[in-house]
């Protein structure tokens, strides 16, 4: 078995009642060399209570409120391992996450991120059959830089709980921004840590991620909400923000330039043509988001002709489409359980494309 060691972090602020069972799923892990830091983020509820239940067994970090990125920060300067997972407190892992995790990153030192898929489960921990990414979406593999710093808002990716990472590799490009990232700091995560290493995906299920009426990032229903449609283009401009910077940081130069994202110009067009007044950003016009729009799907080197197209036939009907068309339009683009036999075409398209295709040797 590998002598990897991998701690765990769970962040918490209020999930008292379901802080014990993400640290009974830490502590249940079958591989021996893990370690349970447990950082709570200025809880109001009855989290200090859960805590105390656990004594000696986890190692406890108490701060004033901060945030997500506040918090994992801290739990990172408590890590001593060599692979560290970020688990939010109303998540739980499977007991042998940790285990298949550690195998993978001593078989590759160039690994720097390991996804796997969660089970969605409800707040009394129930299974509903949902998967997050749905098995039938790929996750990224190899040497993803050159994607990350073109289209990176199109790449498959999971929430927190879903991720392992290299702490040395992390401790490059830490403390994450805790202004910008106060509630979603997968968002650096994800995106940035690819661009020093490696990502090795495990196609299977390592962990539940728990739905239930007050995430701090997830839609509850099939329905338009442009709030959390401002919420993902102010994540996006943020994490676009951060790449570049971690890329010159590191003397990546992007493939092209402005990095362009079909899912963000999407999402910025819906919100600019649906509510104009709260857009989130300045500059943005519906000329300009169809052009760049056709620009992102062209560099879409992942995606074959006949998808490219249809990106692109989208941008053009958003731009024109009264608002009762748009709003189903948007929901089409934004719920992928709306649009089955597109699914299914794309799946047929992209067969045979990987994504790390013409990937650069690092500098």
């Amino acid at each position: 078995m590998s002598d990897i060691r991998v701690d765990i972090v769970v962040d918490n602020f209020n999930y008292g009642r379901f802080l014990g069972e993400a640290i009974d799923s830490a502590l249940a892990q079958t591989h021996p060399h893990v370690g349970v830091i447990v950082v709570d983020d200025g809880s109001t509820d009855e989290s200090r209570n859960v805590l105390a239940r656990y004594d000696d067994r986890i190692d406890v970090v108490l701060k004033e409120n901060g945030g997500q990125a506040s918090a994992l920060n801290a739990g990172l300067a408590r890590c001593s391992g060599d692979a560290v997972i970020f688990l939010d407190a109303d998540d739980m892992l499977e007991p042998v996450a940790s285990e298949r995790v550690a195998s993978v990153f001593a078989g590759d030192p160039e690994i720097v991120h390991v996804p796997y898929r969660l089970e969605v489960v409800d707040a009394s921990g129930h299974r509903n059959g949902v998967v997050k990414p749905p098995p039938d979406m790929e996750f990224p593999r190899g040497d993803i830089a050159r994607a990350q710093l073109t289209f990176p808002f199109d790449i498959v990716s999971v929430g927190t709980s879903g991720n392992a990472f290299s702490v040395a590799a992390l401790r490059r490009v830490a403390p994450i921004p805790e202004e910008e990232f106060a509630d979603c700091a997968d968002w650096y995560l994800v995106h940035v840590l690819p661009l020093l290493g490696r990502v090795h995906p495990l196609d299977e299920i390592l962990g539940r991620y728990r739905v239930h009426g007050s995430n701090a990032y997830e839609p509850q229903e099939v329905r338009l909400d442009l709030e959390h449609v401002r919420q993902t283009v102010r994540y996006a401009a943020a994490t676009t923000r951060a790449l570049e910077r971690v890329a010159g940081e590191l003397g990546l130069t992007p493939p092209f330039e402005p990095i362009l994202s079909v899912a963000d110009l999407a999402n910025r067009l819906i919100s600019l043509r649906l509510d104009p007044e709260r857009h989130p950003r300045a500059g943005d016009t519906v000329t300009r988001l169809v052009r760049d729009g056709a620009r992102a799907s062209r560099r879409r080197w992942d995606s074959p002709g006949v998808m490219k197209a249809l990106f692109v036939t989208w941008f053009l009907l958003a731009a024109a489409a009264p608002p009762p068309l748009l709003r189903r339009l948007a929901l089409d683009f934004l719920f992928r359980e709306r649009r089955g036999r597109v699914n299914r075409l794309f799946r047929r398209l992209r067969r045979h494309v990987r994504i790390d295709a013409g990937s650069e040797p690092r500098t």
